[in-house]
């Protein structure tokens, strides 16, 4: 983890928000941007990427939860929220992968020292299970493929599992592609083959 995050603050309470970025500096981060109302927090964060936002729930224009939702769309951030308000409408919104920390006001620096530290470790162990899961997604996808195209080229060919799947890697090889890249071929093939044949 990071310890000097890039930091973009959003309250509308001006006292709050200086605390906030006061307290973040002594903490060794860097607050790159304030900001007083949902869409500055939107448009704001879009430009200066931040590693991390906090902000309040309730602000002018567009809620907190509104602004960190519409930017997780685009990039995934994590968020630490920050409101007066914990009333269960308001907790059955802020159940996102993204919003990491919750704090109700008023706050103490350790505190949001603490929030920080565990919004990011939180952050960074959702977005692994993420990526894992992708990436098991995709190996069972690819899987599925190759094992389309073997049965295709056993067919084919009139041979057996073991070599057709050694004709392929050796197609793949041969091309310099991805076993799945000539997996993809055997299959737009077929069904071209398919299309003559009716």
């Amino acid at each position: 983890m990071k310890t000097k995050l890039r930091i973009v603050v959003a309250e509308d309470e001006r006292d709050m928000r200086e605390f906030i970025q006061e307290s973040l500096e002594r903490l060794g981060h860097q607050v790159v941007a304030t900001c007083l109302t949902g869409k500055e927090l939107l448009a704001t964060a879009q430009t200066a990427a931040p590693d991390l936002i906090v902000a309040d729930v309730r602000m002018p224009e567009m809620d907190g939860i509104d602004a960190v939702r519409a930017l997780n769309r685009q990039r995934p951030v994590p968020v630490v929220l920050i409101t007066a308000h914990h009333d269960q409408e308001t907790l059955a919104r802020v159940n996102a992968d993204f919003i990491v920390g919750y704090l109700i006001k008023p706050i103490s620096e350790p505190e949001l020292k603490t929030a920080v530290t565990l919004a990011m470790s939180r952050f960074e162990h959702t977005q692994g299970v993420i990526k894992e899961n992708s990436e098991l997604r995709q190996a069972l996808e690819d899987r599925k493929l190759v094992e389309r195209a073997k049965g295709i080229v056993m067919k084919r060919l009139g041979t057996d599992e073991d070599d057709a799947f050694r004709r392929m890697r050796k197609q793949a090889s041969h091309q310099n592609a991805k076993l799945h890249e000539v997996c993809k071929g055997i299959l737009a093939a077929e069904e071209v083959f398919h299309n003559l044949e009716i």
